[in-house]
């Protein structure tokens, strides 16, 4: 008889007898041929003792028949485009490294007016309905054509790019169904967790009181309150709080307000900035100045000039000509001094650096740093969009590392990512100048302080004192570290290091050597399997090639015991099967 529906998802759940998983979703190859032969050619030998089909994989079909709505149609694509995309690179579009992921071809299937494709993974099966696979197919063909994805490739969005469509807890899913632990916490920044409830309500109940209205002269209650609980966590006289969209806009005011203050106090001379190769401090052309990444630097140079750097406390690698670990911080005084300490505006530091895998700095850094520039009279800037709201397990980084700095950029966990907002938190003594006077610091941006956005970091806020999620992280650190010291037997593994709920795993390629991975074997690690492999285990994490290979973890800040395990088996796993990938021949 015509295949039916029913016959069909049955043909299609034979697939998990040979070990894989079925998706329907959007097609990026389309191969010819009818179910039974299909199925069995992907899968390779079938799962029974005669050597023959599984019964659920040889319905009956017609080659033709007259009634059109049942005829079973195949085709092969000929994009031309695609077809070239494919064969230069086989994991686009496919979301699977061709050299760990056989068989991995989606194929296209038409019958009764209905088209599906169906994609092959090694995971547990899943099935999807097909007004779901219509679904997914328009939104993935329209971020194909139309999302322009941050640090990522155009043309890859069908299979490269995943459509995370929910998230609960520590958990996110993709429009397929598919769950992941979410162990970079939406890049450092949901602090307390998805489907939050409360910080909905928040923003809503705002947004219908007073959806907008700049602080350009103006204030309003929630931005006024939201100030001033900063005010009381922030440590020493950072009493101020000049309000962003983002990180990247609190390390350009940041760099902006220390040229205006020194203009102000009679040193105009003071431009520079000195921060630490490997940094990342944002993407607006001043914070990509400060910023020590050439790669992602160089297509926009000319840069912002007079932006210096220094060593990184890279304390796996210390060079061998530092004698000691002061080295780094007498570095930074170095740089002052070469430079003229008359040209130097401020110094820029994370309290453990992102870029370069969570590098911890060496005991009494900061301390040395505060004192250096204060010799000086240089302006220490804390660039705590990551470190602050509890990552580290103190509301700040610097308050976590004993240190007062003159200014804090934060951002990411002020709202835990559900409203965009950033805080630069400043020192009484520098909005001196500017306090009963008629300067001001000219600057500003349309959406800081946005109401919605303060509404949401105050019930925020709220949560953290609530669930006590900085004492969550003190009383669970050990717990994560441990889980993750714990991968230390694989040879593969070179070093574990971070704090609080922010850590990297370097990984090498003679752990006895610290010898490291060729730029061409990192990147075969790091984007041809360890990033795609993870995901298909369920876990989302960053393999990040900054410096040498490391896989990063940051999952929110009410994680505990169950997720630590999950990421030390996926983690585990993984490794392991990275060692017998990089023992193969390039």
């Amino acid at each position: 008889s015509p295949l039916s529906a029913d016959a069909l998802f049955s043909a299609v759940r034979g697939c998990s007898l040979s070990g894989a998983q079925v998706i329907i979703g959007p097609p990026p190859v389309i191969i010819s041929a009818c179910t039974a032969t299909l199925l069995q050619q992907q899968n390779g030998p079938p799962s029974s003792d005669s050597g023959q089909p599984p019964a659920s994989l040889t319905p009956s079909i017609p080659a033709e028949s007259s009634d059109s709505r049942s005829r079973f149609v195949t085709e092969r694509l000929t994009d031309p485009a695609t077809a070239s995309r494919l064969s230069t690179n086989p994991t686009q579009g496919t979301n699977r490294s061709a050299s760990h992921i056989p068989h991995r071809q989606p194929f296209r299937l038409r019958f009764m007016g209905i088209e599906l494709w169906i994609r092959l993974r090694f995971r547990e099966t899943s099935v999807v309905s097909a007004a779901a696979s219509d679904t997914n197919f328009a939104l993935a063909e329209q971020a194909d054509r139309h999302l322009w994805g941050h640090f990522s490739s155009l043309g890859r969005s069908v299979d490269g790019m995943p459509i995370i469509e929910r998230g609960d807890g520590c958990y996110v899913w993709d429009n397929l169904g598919n769950q992941f632990l979410d162990g970079l916490a939406g890049l450092y920044t949901t602090q307390v967790g998805y489907g939050r409830t409360e910080l909905a309500k928040a923003a809503g109940e705002q947004a219908a009181e007073l959806g907008f209205f700049p602080i350009w002269t103006y204030a309003h209650p929630k931005a006024i309150e939201l100030a001033a609980r900063l005010a009381a966590l922030t440590p020493g006289d950072l009493n101020r709080v000049f309000f962003t969209s983002g990180g990247s806009e609190c390390v350009e005011s940041a760099w902006k307000l220390a040229r205006q203050f020194f203009k102000l106090t009679g040193e105009p001379l003071r431009t520079k900035v000195i921060s630490r190769n490997l940094s990342y401090h944002g993407t607006s052309m001043g914070a990509l100045s400060i910023t020590g990444l050439s790669a992602i630097k160089s297509p926009f140079e000319p840069l912002v000039p007079g932006a210096i750097k220094v060593p990184h406390t890279d304390l796996y690698r210390t060079p061998q000509h530092a004698k000691d670990e002061s080295y780094f911080a007498e570095e930074i005084e170095q740089a002052i001094l070469r430079e003229g300490p008359e040209t130097i505006a401020a110094v820029f530091l994370e309290p453990v650096q992102n870029a370069g895998g969570c590098l911890v700095p060496p005991d009494g850094y900061f301390q040395r740093v505060r004192e250096i520039c204060d010799t000086h009279g240089v302006l220490l800037v804390s660039d705590e969009v990551i470190c602050a709201y509890g990552r580290l397990g103190a509301m700040f980084g610097s308050e976590r590392l004993g240190y007062i700095p003159d200014i804090i950029t934060s951002a990411k966990g002020l709202t835990s990512g559900y409203s965009p907002l950033g805080a630069m938190l400043v020192s009484d003594r520098l909005a001196e100048p500017f306090a009963g006077t008629d300067e001001q610091f000219l600057h500003g941006y349309t959406f800081a302080g946005h109401p919605v956005s303060c509404a949401v970091a105050l019930a925020n806020l709220d949560i953290f004192d609530q669930e006590d999620l900085c004492g969550n992280v003190v009383a669970n650190e050990a717990g994560f570290r441990a889980s993750l010291d714990d991968l230390l037997d694989l040879p593969i593994v070179g070093d574990v290091r971070g704090m609080g709920y922010f850590y990297g795993i370097e990984l090498v390629k003679d752990r006895d050597s610290k010898e490291p991975f060729s730029s061409d074997e990192a990147e075969r690690l790091l984007r041809g399997f360890l990033t795609l492999r993870m995901a298909e285990l369920g876990l989302i994490c960053r393999a990040d090639g900054r410096g040498e290979p490391v896989i990063q973890l940051a999952p929110p800040l009410i994680a505990g015991p169950d997720e630590f395990e999950v990421m030390n088996r996926v983690l585990r796993q993984v490794l392991t099967e990275a060692m017998v990938e990089m023992a193969k021949p390039a």
